[in-house]
């Protein structure tokens, strides 16, 4: 695999020159035109060496150096300062600010590649092994009312049940109750995170607005507080919370609320697996019949959606069964549940998910059952075998 490099540079003709040799080189080749923008890929794409300009509008290059030196995420890649600069004082001030090597413009196109091969080598045996890349799985309702924050809770819950580091996020800000399901008094975590520039949204960060449960389970929480739900995230800032909670949940589980608003479609696209909540009513298959339309526009593979039924009252009239609504959304049924409404209120009411409360509850063992089948799949996938 081609070692991977990002550019930092605000001159896109410099970019471009930089992006050729390298690549005539057979690395691959990364690109930001802004400190901000840098740090962020840094963070995300985990490159074997940054190349870094030292004049840009919104930090220069030694800023951006000490950030990147300071972040444990990327505090081991090298950098090399590639400037126009050429006094003695400021290839000093690039070397205090952390820098590995120091090359001036223009350069000879033999140089550059001799000095990148030269500290890629040289920093190879010394820079830590990437933590291995956590398996995110979005828990999404073809409508509102279906069970979508009981089975994204207790899928994370499974898990944890099974020795995993689960990580659960609310993803539904101004009408979370994931929290409140848990007990917490300020779930907030989530609106503190997305309120931080870009740059800021780091592992590190999110770890500190992270809540423990009693049970082992995490949790990054949204609250039913209006004000958070005037809280406009752009789908850039949504998407880091994401990749950096798939650093440190093992795996991360999302409550995605209903339906496709233009952040959750990005949202459901970084996620390796991802199940679709449906009540066996008309309304709710039509709907659900839409979004697979959608889903799979966006992501073809059908393996990773996972269809999910749920009773929530007694079954009678012209509620379709199961395996009808197979047929009608020409999708298998990965698990068909019956909530159990008493006994999730007694759950709720002890503040303990419900595979923690009763485990050997017939409700319980089905989305144990549906964890292990997403575990398995993740696992599999991951191994490159196919899944059917």
């Amino acid at each position: 695999m081609a070692e991977k490099i990002l550019v930092v540079d605000d001159d896109l003709d410099s970019l471009k020159l930089i992006g050729l040799m390298l690549q005539r080189n057979g690395y691959e080749v990364i690109a930001a035109n802004s400190g901000k923008q840098a740090i962020a890929k840094a963070a995300d794409e985990h490159p074997s060496l940054v190349i870094l300009d030292v004049m840009m509008p919104d930090m220069n290059g030694y800023e951006v150096c000490k950030l990147l030196r300071e972040d444990a995420e990327t505090k081991a890649i090298p950098i090399i300062m590639f400037t126009a600069k050429t006094m003695i004082d400021d290839k000093v001030a690039g070397f205090e600010a952390g820098a590995d090597d120091y090359l001036t413009k223009p350069t000879h196109p033999a140089e550059l590649a001799s000095r990148v091969r030269s500290i890629i080598a040289r920093s190879r045996p010394q820079r830590p092994a990437s933590a291995p890349r956590g398996a995110t799985i979005g828990v999404l309702g073809a409508k509102g009312g279906v069970g979508t924050t009981t089975i994204a809770l207790n899928l994370a819950a499974a898990r944890v049940l099974a020795g995993e580091n689960a990580i659960v996020t609310d993803f539904r800000l101004g009408a979370g109750s994931l929290g409140l399901a848990l007990g917490f008094d300020r779930p907030n975590g989530l609106a503190n995170v997305l309120r931080k520039p870009l740059e800021q949204i780091r592992p590190k960060t999110i770890e500190g607005e992270l809540l423990s449960h009693s049970s082992g389970i995490r949790a990054l929480l949204s609250s039913p507080l209006v004000q958070e739900a005037r809280l406009m995230p752009t789908g850039e800032s949504a998407v880091t919370v994401v990749r950096a909670l798939r650093s440190l949940g093992r795996p991360a589980v999302f409550d995605l609320g209903s339906g496709l608003s233009p952040l959750i479609s990005a949202l459901q696209r970084e996620m390796d697996q991802l199940v679709l909540v449906i009540d066996p009513t008309t309304i709710a298959i039509s709907m659900a019949r839409e979004l697979l339309q959608e889903l799979e526009a966006n992501q073809p593979e059908q393996s990773r959606i996972h269809l999910v039924v749920v009773n929530r009252a007694a079954s009678g009239g012209a509620r379709p069964a199961w395996h009808q609504v197979e047929q009608l959304l020409n999708r298998e049924v990965r698990a068909n549940m019956s909530l159990a409404s008493e006994l999730i209120a007694q759950a709720q009411e002890a503040h303990v998910p419900i595979v923690m409360y009763q485990p050997a509850a017939v409700i319980s063992t089905q989305i144990i059952k549906l964890a292990d089948d997403i575990s398995a799949r993740v696992q599999t996938l991951t191994s490159g075998e196919v899944l059917t």
